[in-house]
């Protein structure tokens, strides 16, 4: 007999669950992967038991907190495609890609713990970002604004090059500069 579906969570539950993972992404981005539970916790206004209750081990919370930024990477793609047009959303998106690896470059220990105890909270993060930005480079090509002949793993590989030069919070001027380059390079000229 099949699992049933899990029941959705209430509306104060959920507002809960938003709490602690933007708490936790926060602390082990700054803290690292010794912060406290109690200390997250306290940071979104819940007591332990709840976030035990959302989160049952540390490992369970650092892998969801990653899940959640990344979703919300990916989600974005398509919020900014209906607020601007391709290539202006595709440049917004760029930003918000720096601030994912900057976010997952600080919870690396603690990701570490997760890959320790036998989870790859990686396994789905590449396929999930080329989807993001094939989506944003199809619209924009779509548009006659970005060129079709881009491949959307090569723009991957090179906003991780920019993270890797540029990805520094005292390096956010470079970085805008370093992505408005690659921005340029995507963009559609008519031959002649």
């Amino acid at each position: 007999m099949p699992d049933p579906a899990p029941r959705p969570l209430r509306a104060d539950a959920q507002r809960n669950r938003e709490r602690l993972l933007d708490a936790a992404v926060r602390a082990f981005s700054q803290a690292g992967a010794d912060v406290t539970l109690d200390a997250i916790a306290k940071d979104a206004g819940v007591g332990i038991g709840t976030l035990y209750r959302h989160f049952p081990t540390r490992e369970a919370l650092v892998e969801a907190a990653y899940r959640n930024e990344l979703a919300k990477l990916c989600d974005a793609a398509e919020e900014l495609l209906e607020r601007l047009p391709p290539a202006d959303a595709t440049r917004a998106w760029m930003d918000r890609f720096i601030d994912y690896l900057s976010t997952k470059r600080g919870m690396a220990d603690a990701l570490r713990l997760v890959i320790a105890a036998g989870t790859n909270p990686y396994a789905q993060s590449r396929d999930r970002l080329v989807a993001a930005l094939t989506r944003l480079l199809s619209a924009g090509a779509a548009a006659g604004t970005v060129r079709a002949d881009v491949d959307p793993a090569d723009v991957l590989a090179g906003l991780s090059g920019v993270s890797l030069a540029a990805g520094g919070p005292e390096q956010r001027d470079q970085a805008r500069r370093l992505l408005d380059l690659l921005m340029d390079g995507l963009r559609y000229r008519p031959a002649g």
